[in-house]
């Protein structure tokens, strides 16, 4: 009852203060062209709630009273020794790339004027950087355990024009006007990171248009379509990845990344699948679902609609060596996972130790943790960037393993007492 009161006046003071201009709440203006990335990307969004609302599986009442990093354990450098097996000089680049954007926050300063110090290092220059600099901590999850899932996600590359025609002629949006985006934190501190969208009507804030009015015939967002794809299910899963590298009809190659999404709930289309009986578990990949949806078109559209989350893209500068992450920088293939910013700072560099898909071989590596992702919840919970292209999308597909992640912290990164 509790949990409910909260969400309710959450939702209800929400609204007040907005239509308000309350300057306690920031209300995020609609950004037409972007020249720069922001660094918000795949956050984990709160839904609007209903009369009588529904728990968010992120917001249970146990996981609400852990404090932001109030799960990471102090852990010593012994208990990395894989890490000399690896190749932490592919890891560097990564590290550079996310100090960039890191080093204007205190917490991240130092390590980063450190970092830029080292020209060229070799892999033991490099884990002497961190073993000076830096502290380990060992995740761990709400009943005390250290395992975890790491699945993985990749860069889709699909066709697209920039002009609807008989082939392109399913839409790409951009983010909408009437998108409005309520930051909660200024309310209840506990809420970091989250957020509530919607669109006013009146003098209501409402929930923002769900997937199949977004898709309806006569969409109530038509004029923002920026590029139309030639494939349904593949744009389903762009939505899913966040990011994409577009092949455009005129030979041009155009990288697209997460710009907004409407404030809806995510549904697994393949745990709908295995639910309803039309696909087994071991069958239920990404390429097992597009070969049921090449399958049953007729049912298609039915099984989309009943995921209402929608992402928005926006068109990402040309010439960058990866897609945009939520910390505001490019990514690089196999050295970055998204995390839960809950439970690990974002940005931080971490260790991960688990084992490829399919297989009982080690991955064991240093990776850096600059990006989110809506299913990505919990303490040991990691999404392993596999890349661009066809092959990156087969290992992300078939990646669900087990494994286990140490956090590395400046020496006097802030956390809960």
């Amino acid at each position: 009852m509790r949990y409910k009161k909260l969400m309710r006046f959450l939702f209800l003071f929400s609204c007040f203060l907005l239509l308000n201009a309350c300057a306690k709440i920031q209300v995020k203006p609609t950004q037409t062209a972007i020249s720069t990335p922001p660094p918000v990307c795949t956050c984990p969004s709160v839904a609007l709630p209903p009369p009588e609302p529904s728990k968010p599986a992120e917001l249970k009442p146990e996981i609400a009273k852990v404090p932001d990093y109030g799960l990471l354990k102090p852990a010593d450098w012994q208990d990395l020794e894989a890490l000399s097996k690896d190749d932490v000089t592919k890891a560097w680049p990564a590290w550079q790339l996310g100090c960039a954007v890191l080093k204007v926050k205190p917490a991240w300063q130092a390590v980063c004027n450190e970092a830029d110090k080292l020209n060229n290092p070799s892999s033991m220059a490099i884990v002497d950087y961190f073993k000076k600099n830096f502290a380990v901590y060992r995740t761990s999850n709400l009943d005390g355990s250290t395992s975890g899932l790491i699945t993985g996600y990749y860069e889709p590359v699909i066709e697209g024009s920039r002009n609807k025609n008989d082939k392109y002629r399913f839409p790409v949006y951009a983010r909408p006007d009437d998108l409005i985006t309520v930051e909660l934190a200024s309310i209840y501190p506990e809420l970091a990171n989250k957020r509530v969208r919607g669109r006013v009507v009146g003098t209501k804030l409402i929930p923002y248009y769900n997937r199949s009015e977004i898709e309806a015939d006569t969409s109530p967002l038509q004029g923002r379509e920026f590029l139309w794809v030639d494939d349904q299910i593949d744009l389903f899963f762009l939505q899913i990845q966040g990011s994409g590298m577009v092949h455009l009809e005129n030979g041009e190659k155009m990288h697209i990344g997460y710009a907004d999404q409407n404030g809806q709930a995510y549904q697994s289309i393949g745990r709908l699948l295995i639910d309803k009986g039309e696909l087994t578990a071991d069958k239920a990949s990404m390429q097992g679902i597009k070969d049921w949806a090449r399958n049953n078109t007729g049912k298609l559209r039915e099984l989309l609609n009943a995921n209402p989350s929608y992402v928005f893209f926006r068109e990402l500068p040309p010439g960058l060596p990866g897609p945009i992450g939520a910390l505001g920088s490019p990514i690089l293939a196999e050295r970055v996972v998204a995390i839960d910013p809950r439970f690990v700072p974002l940005g931080a560099p971490i260790f991960m130790s688990t084992n490829l898909p399919n297989s009982n071989k080690p991955l064991n590596r240093l990776m850096m943790a600059q990006d989110t992702g809506g299913a990505i919840k919990g303490g040991v919970r990691a999404d392993f960037f596999w890349g661009s292209g066809p092959d990156a999308g087969k290992m992300a597909g078939s990646m669900k393993q087990s494994g286990r992640i140490w956090v590395l912290l400046p020496k006097d990164f802030p956390l809960p007492k």
